[in-house]
Parts: C-alpha cells; structure tokens; sequence
C-alpha cells in the first residue's frame, strides 16, 4: 500500500475559539434570561412545555434545529462525496413526514391534552402499554445522545486538533445548564440561535468551497463527470443501500418514526398556544429542513469537485469518512481567522439542539410518565424542582453514555441504527391506536414486542454481516494526483476480505437497506397487533373516545357515509355527537356517551371535557392553566 504526503491543513486559531466559545456563552446567556424571566412561574408545566403559550417561529426553527444534528452537518456531506447526490431525495421524504405529523398525529396529540406522548398510550390503551413504551424511549434515547455527543467531536479533534473530552465535557454542562434553568423556552429560543449559527457555518464552506473549484459551472461539471448528479435510481430492489424508494419510502418510515410520534417533536408542537400554530411550525420547519439538507448535498459536491484526483479518505489524511467535511473545512479555510470556528460552532449547533432536546424531553416523559404515576398529589412548585433535578440527571447520563462511546468502536454504528429500530415499531404502536379504532391493548402490547424483535434481527444482522460494495454501491475515488512517499510505489487496491462463514440469510435478510428498518418494524408491529386483536377480542366502539382517533377513513370513503361509519366500528365521530361549551371546551353528548368501563382515561368521567376548541374556527387552543393547579 503506498504512502502518500500529506499536505496537512490549518490548526485552530485563537479567533476560531473566541467564535467557537461564543456559542456556548450565549446559549448560556439565553438560559439564564428566561431563569430570571420564569421564575415567579413556578409551575412544571410552564417548565416543560412552556406554558403551552409558544408561537410558531421559534418553535419551527427549534424543531429544525434539533432535527438535524452534528451528525446530519458532517455525515450528509460524507454520504454525497462517496455515494453521490441522491441523498437529496429525502426533500421528498422530509415533506411527507411533516404531512403526516401535522395532520394525523399532531392533531390527536394536541386535542387530547396531553403533555407526554406516551401518556396517548395510557388514555388509549392502558398504563403497562404507556410505561412498556416510556422506557424503551428512554434508553433508545440516552444511548443515541451520547453518541450524538462523541462521534463528531471525535471527527474534528482527529481532524482539527480540538480538544475531544473538553469538548464533550462543554456540551453536557451546557446543554444541562440552560435546560435546567430555562426549561423549554430556553431550549427553543437556543435552538432558534443555534440554527442561525448551523445556516452560517454552511453559507461559509459553500461560498469559499465555490471559490476554490473556480465557480458554481465548474464545480457542477467536476461533479457531473464524477458521476455526483446521478440522482434517480429507480430500481425496486430492496437490498440496495439508495435508490429512489429506499429513500422516499424507507426514508420517509425511518423519519416518522423518530420525529412523528416523538417526544421531542411533539412536545414543542402541543408548547404552541394554538392548533394552527402548532401545524404551521411544521410547515415552516419543512422549510428549515430544506435548507439545511440543500446545504449538506451541496457541500458534498463541492468537497468532491475539490478532492476528485487526490481523495483523502482514500490517501491516508483522515482514518474516517466523518472527518472529510471537517478536513476540507480546515484545508479551503484555514487560513481565514474565525471562519473554521464557525463551521465548528456550526457542527456542535447541531449537537447542542439534540442534546438538550433529549435532555427536555426526558425530563417530560420521566416526570410525567414515571413520577406523577407514583407520587399523585406533587404540588407545581416541587414538580418543578423534580423536572430540574431530572434534567441534571439526564444532562450527566448523556454525557457519561458519550464516554461509553469512546469504548465501544464499532459497536457505535450499531448504537446510531437504535433509532431506526425503535423508531418502526414506535410509529406501529401509534399507528394502531389512532387508524386502528377496534385494536385492544394485548394488541398493541404483542404488536410493539413483534415489532421491536423483528427491527433488532435484521439491524444487528446487518451490522454483523454487511452488505458488499455490489449493493452499497460507492463511487469510485481518485488518488492519482496525490503525492507519494515513494515515488517507485506502485498505487493498488487490496482485494475485499470475505467473511469465512456468511448465514444464508446474510446476503439476503440482513442485506435489507438500513433505511427499511423502520419500515419493517412499522409492518410486523400492525399486523402482529391486528393478529393478536382478532384472537383476544377486539375493542367496541363505544368505547374508545374519539378524540383519540384520527378520521383519515373520512378521506378514503368520502362519498359513503355509510362506509364511513363502517371504518370507525363504532366510535362515533361524527359533530352531531359532540356537544361544545361556552367555554370553548367540547365533550360527548349525554345521550351518547356511554357509562361502560372504557379502556381509556379521557371516558372514565361523562363531565370530562377538553378545552380550547373553537367550533367557529374548527381549531383548538391552549386555555389559560389554573393558578392553584397541583399535580
């Protein structure tokens, strides 16, 4: 194997750490304002959602910002430098999650009052449903946190020679920081700046990354010649890593299933003071995404176009794909003070507004899910305290799972794939109580068990045998005008080493596409519950609140009602069954609701009603919270 010269790249600066630094300090500043702010509000709802009074901007921007971690800022660029740019397909992807969060789970989310999403599982199902739910949320969500936290801090200290512990160390006493003091105004007013600083830092590599390959027709025929643009790949087969339906279609499961039923996400969309605005925050965070992932696909192109006769990955300069955006960050601007630590400040935006999401929203679901259930007559004043003390807990477990990290090697692939293989069977779960009117909770039980096995099977098989480069498929990679040690050294590729023994199924099975995990989660998940539904008896209708059911039938049998009415089993739906307050609230009629045992919680009381539904408007707001509320 030949050795090549390395041309090294800059080093941080001290205006790069000024920048850098600067980051932390005003996401600090911001915690500590609304610390000083809130601090007469002394309710742990106004601590954990806001208040429920949050407009739709900041939300958008914080729901952007989260969603596109440092891994997304480093990894995406990598993808398009290695596989090509069809990784801007999942435009299309990201447009069909946010429109079926916004009209199918959002809707259900908000009008059931809920502050925890996992609480929907106890009003739809039962308690042992929610808390089964709760805690593989919990550990799915520490486990990816930590590696969120150490992988691009690895990238760039590898790469930039910044400190890796003080950075990981920085994020975790941050993150806890403003969390605890803020709660979540503080989160998504941070988020809204952190995703300003993500845009900056990506308008920097774009504009001097243009410069240096000598315009925009330059570097787009470097690409094309590369084969960069070759974006549409319809073949069916399911095996292959990306191709147009692994990633509008796998792509679209393996998003829903960790942004449409996901604490984090919904916990800021039922923050907003309205219905409207909470679906409009979507929207507008559609856009976000949008841009960022423009950004990323961009920024690939252009790290190709730069390095297509002298790869790095390829040469020897950097020892991970993770560490090519950050190599060519320092290599086109390490010689202009400050802008590498702004691409730097750009990375760990992306890690800050993870972080503390998870960090918020495990606070929510602990307290909510776990605390309350126990201990029933907390007043807001000690709840408040509890989710403080929960958000430092969490704040030290992230960061301790990203130490864990630095020892797990390989294993931390496997650890970035928990997501998609909790998120399938979570969105399954969802999935039967909201479309699945008649399904009973020993089918969404057995279904989310099926589901969580049959995702974990086929993702740590994949993982144990991985595919080869005949469904990868990656790009070829030049290192023709890179520099030898030697220059008698002949250039060579070695010859792939096969396992010794592959399983059957290794070349099938476990060849699926990572992007169906999700995917065949959601499948087994639904089927299994319907299965086990039909065996032990299904739920009547009347006895399942409507406000828990999304009447998407009403589209499918429009010109029926009859068919309708046969599609909700029961439930009734219909406006002539509510009956709507002066207040705004609305509940079901005395002569048709029902005095049977329900299995949910919003039926166990006939005066039970919602508030905030506008029935001039058809949307629902946030009413104002009791002064006196105790939980």
């Amino acid at each position: 194997m030949p050795e090549f010269v390395n041309p090294g790249v800059g080093v941080f600066s001290t205006w790069d750490y000024v920048v850098f630094a600067a980051l932390f300090v005003v996401s600090s500043g911001i915690g500590i304002f609304f610390a000083v702010k809130e601090r007469k509000k002394a309710s742990s709802r106004e601590f954990l959602v806001g208040g429920k009074q949050m407009s739709c901007v900041p939300v958008a921007l914080s729901l952007t910002a989260s969603f596109m971690s440092a891994v997304t800022v480093l990894g995406t660029p990598s993808e398009v430098y290695r596989f090509g740019g069809a990784f801007i397909l999942f435009a299309f992807s990201y447009s069909m999650v946010v429109l079926f969060t916004a009209e199918l789970f959002v809707p259900v989310f908000y009008r059931s009052g809920i502050t925890s999403t996992y609480e929907y599982l106890e009003l739809r199902f039962n308690k042992t449903v929610r808390i089964a739910a709760t805690f593989i949320y919990i550990i799915q969500t520490i486990v990816y946190t930590g590696v969120v936290v150490y992988a691009p801090a690895l990238a760039l200290n590898q790469v930039t020679g910044f400190s890796l512990w003080g950075s990981v160390f920085a994020t975790g006493i941050v993150c806890t920081f403003y969390c605890t003091l803020g709660g979540l105004k503080a989160v998504v007013w941070t988020d809204s700046f952190q995703m300003v600083v993500m845009v900056l830092g990506f308008l920097t590599v774009l504009i001097q990354g243009t410069i240096v390959n000598g315009g925009v027709n330059s570097a787009w025929e470097k690409a094309e010649a590369g084969s960069r643009l070759l974006v549409f790949d319809f073949d069916p087969d399911p095996l292959r890593r990306h191709t147009f339906w692994t990633i509008t279609v796998g792509g679209t499961f393996t998003w829903l299933g960790i942004y449409g039923v996901n604490q984090s996400t919904i916990q800021r969309c039922i923050s907003c003071k309205s219905e409207k605005h909470a679906k409009f925050a979507l929207y507008l965070n559609l856009i976000g995404l949008w841009v960022i992932l423009v950004c990323a696909v961009f920024s690939g192109l252009l790290m190709f176009a730069y390095y297509r006769n002298c790869d790095p990955w390829t040469a020897g300069f950097v020892s991970a794909p993770d560490q090519l955006m950050p190599y060519f960050v320092m290599d086109i601007l390490g010689s202009l003070p400050g802008l590498p630590g702004l691409f730097v400040a750009c990375a760990f935006s992306g890690t800050l507004s993870t972080v503390a999401a998870s960090i918020n929203a495990l606070a929510t679901v602990t307290y909510e899910d776990l605390v309350k259930n126990y201990f029933k007559n907390l007043s807001d004043r000690l709840g408040t305290w509890i989710s403080k003390g929960l958000c430092i807990v969490f704040g030290v477990a992230c960061t301790s799972m990203a130490v864990a990290a630095s020892q797990m090697g390989g294993v931390v692939q496997a650890a970035l794939s928990i997501h998609g293989m909790c998120g399938g069977p979570m969105l399954g779960l969802f999935s039967l109580g909201i479309l699945f009117p008649w399904t009973n909770w020993k089918g969404a039980a057995g279904g989310l068990v099926m589901g969580i096995a049959m995702s974990f099977w086929v993702g740590i098989g994949g993982f144990v045998y991985p595919a080869g480069p005949d469904k990868a498929f990656p790009l070829p990679l030049s290192t023709n005008s890179c520099l030898l040690m030697n220059s008698t050294d002949i250039i060579s590729t070695p010859a792939p080493t096969l396992a010794s023994e592959r399983p059957v199924l290794a070349d099938t099975w476990y060849c699926m596409s990572y992007l169906y995990y999700s995917a065949v989660g959601w499948i087994v998940t639904v089927i299994a519950g319907l299965l086990m539904t039909s065996v032990t008896g299904p739920n009547r209708g009347e006895d399942v609140n409507p406000v828990l059911i999304r009447p998407v039938c009403n589209l499918l049998c429009f010109w029926s009602e009859k068919y309708k009415e046969m599609c909700w089993c029961g439930v009734q739906h219909d406006a002539d069954c509510m009956e709507f307050h002066d207040n705004g609230a609305f509940s079901m009629k005395p002569e048709t609701s029902t005095n049977k045992e329900p299995q949910n919680g919003l039926n166990k009381d006939p005066e039970n009603t919602i508030p905030g539904y506008n029935p001039e408007e058809k949307s629902y707001s946030n009413a104002g919270l009791p002064k006196d509320t105790h939980f």
